[in-house]
This record gives structure tokens, C-alpha cells and sequence, in this order.
């Protein structure tokens, strides 16, 4: 059975482009929108300059 979805749409506030580009090879028939393109991921896998950690942003963890 094929368990994928027919329309993919991927959204996001900030991305690397490494992060579009393993979507893209995953997903080559997703339909991306990003709002900003940052330069890089650092050691961690974060992007830089980015958000900083937005789930403590968020949820007041730090």
C-alpha cells in the first residue's frame, strides 16, 4: 500500500540549506516555503545565525 501523501507542502520560518536540500531529496515533489535562509548549520545541527533554541523561546525552559 502506498502510504504517501498525494500534496506535500512544507513551511518554515527559518531553514539551512542543508535542511531544504535533504527535504527536497526526500520529498522532490513537496512544495517548499521558507521564510528566511540562514547561511549555515553549526557542529550541533543548528542553524546559524537562527532562532537560538525556539522550544525554550517558547516555552520558557531557559
Amino acid at each position: 500500500a502506498d502510504d504517501q501523501p498525494e500534496d506535500l507542502f512544507v513551511l518554515s520560518a527559518v531553514s539551512a540549506p542543508e535542511g531544504l536540500l535533504r527535504v527536497h531529496e526526500e520529498f522532490p515533489e513537496a512544495d517548499l516555503l521558507t521564510v528566511s535562509i540562514d547561511d549555515e548549520l553549526n557542529e550541533e545541527g543548528f542553524i546559524v545565525p537562527g532562532l537560538g533554541d525556539a522550544g525554550d523561546r517558547s516555552f520558557r525552559t531557559n
